[in-house]
Formats: structure tokens, sequence, C-alpha cells
């Protein structure tokens, strides 16, 4: 007996049919924003990209209470550089993730801050499950990368503490509705899976919901006045200066 997709008319009906059967969930927009860049929900096991220009803010959002968002991010003009967990969690003196804590490249540099926090349930030390890993790979690959370049990852609605004898204790989600948000510094490639919690006994995952847009005005003033985060920010800001500096003068050169 012959597949459905074995010509031309069944392969179109079969995708139809697959398509028809998706989700298509949009998350609502924040209140007081008037223009996203983007709003996407990301089922279970499933994974999102994006370029998000300096100046974005970028909210996660975990609905139901059973999301768990993994994030790489590297920079968009130099994807050498990318998201350091180890740094992240070595400069500021602190290893669970809270509002104003900076997400540090490589470099020293500050891909984003975190501004707001509802959740206080996040993780920096266990990385993803192999699903996790598999599905990261398929983010990287769009922007050109491969398997070197999935680093250990940040992950945002579940948690893990670290007990006084070094064991490693789930802490599990803060429950539905909680949101995290992220401040943009350099532009950066985003890679999203929700995906299990390494430690999570249940693996059942319910949807994550992103949402960004545009908040220039919000790189004026510093998150946090701590001396390791300033000089961090310093050091993003030289860069970011050079970087239309020497544009600039590219662009005079050619007319």
């Amino acid at each position: 007996m012959m597949s459905s997709t074995n010509s031309t008319h069944g392969a179109r009906s079969h995708a139809r049919g697959q398509a028809a059967a998706a989700r298509m969930r949009v998350p609502a927009t924040p209140t007081g924003v008037d223009e996203v860049t983007w709003a996407e929900a990301i089922p279970p096991g499933s994974y999102a990209t994006k370029v998000l220009g300096r100046g974005s803010r970028l909210q996660l959002a975990d609905p139901e209470g059973g999301a768990c968002a993994h994030l790489l991010m590297f920079r968009a003009d130099a994807s050498w550089e990318r998201l350091n967990v180890a740094d992240t969690m070595k400069v500021p003196w602190q290893a669970y993730l809270g509002a104003g804590h900076p997400l540090l490249s490589d470099q020293g540099r500050v891909l984003a801050t975190i501004v707001t926090d509802t959740s206080g349930h996040h993780d920096t030390l266990c990385g993803m499950t192999a699903a996790g890993r598999a599905q990261m790979l398929l983010g990287v690959h769009k922007h050109g990368m491969d398997v070197r370049d999935i680093a250990p990852s940040a992950s945002f609605f579940k948690g893990a503490r670290v007990s006084d004898d070094g064991a490693l204790t789930f802490t599990g989600s803060a429950g539905p509705g909680t949101t995290v948000d992220l401040l943009i510094h350099l532009p950066v490639v985003v890679v999203l899976v929700n995906a299990p919690h390494p430690l999570d006994p249940s693996p059942a995952v319910t949807d994550l919901d992103v949402v960004a847009w545009r908040a220039d005005d919000e790189l004026t003033v510093p998150v946090t006045g701590e001396p390791e985060y300033l000089r961090a920010l310093f050091n993003t800001e030289s860069t970011w200066a050079a970087a239309r500096s020497a544009v600039s003068q590219e662009s005079e050169a050619m007319t």
C-alpha cells in the first residue's frame, strides 16, 4: 500500500493536515507596549530563535507553571562571543539568577541584564537534557552554527540550589503566571528551548511565552550600581561605541 506522502498531492495534503493540527497561539502584548518585535508561544519540546537588536526588552513568561526555558545567546555580529554561564555566576559573586543579574559573555561584556523577575526559580548549574540539546542544535543550525557552539545554558522557571554538602537540589517552579524580563545590551542571536530540567522528576512541560519590544531608553540607566556590573557595562558600551565608529568611518569612505 502506498504512503499518503508518496506523491506530491499526498505530501501536500499531509503537510496541510499537520499545519492545521498545530497550535498557533500568540502571547498577549504586555500592558503599555504598542508594538512588539517578537511574539511566540513555544510548546513543550520545541525551540525558537530570533535576532534581537540592542535596546530590546525580552519577556519570558510561564503562563501555566510548567515551562522550562533553556537560553543561549550569541553576539549577532560576532557569534564566537556568546553567553558564558560560568562568568555570569562568577563575576557578580552570585550563582542564583534574579533581578539585576547580568548575563555575561566570555569576553566580559553584558549581553543582557535581568531587569524584572517574578519567579526566582532559575538555574545556571545543570544545563540541558539530551533532548533539550537536540532542540538547541536545531536552533543554532539556523544561524550557521553547530554542536560545537552549544555551551552550558541558563534555565528559567525551574530552579536548583546547592546545599552545604555540595548536593544539587531541584526547587521546581514558582507556579503559573511568572515572568522574567531581559534588557538586551548588544545585538544578539537568542535561542530558546522549552524542555524538561535535568533534575525534574516530572518530565511534563507546558508552554513558554516569548514577547520582545523596543526599550532603548532603558539603556541609559544602569540596572544596578554593583562595581562588577558597572565594569562589565563599561566594557560593553566601549565595544558598542567602537563598532559604531568603525561602521560610520566605513560609510563615509564609501561616499
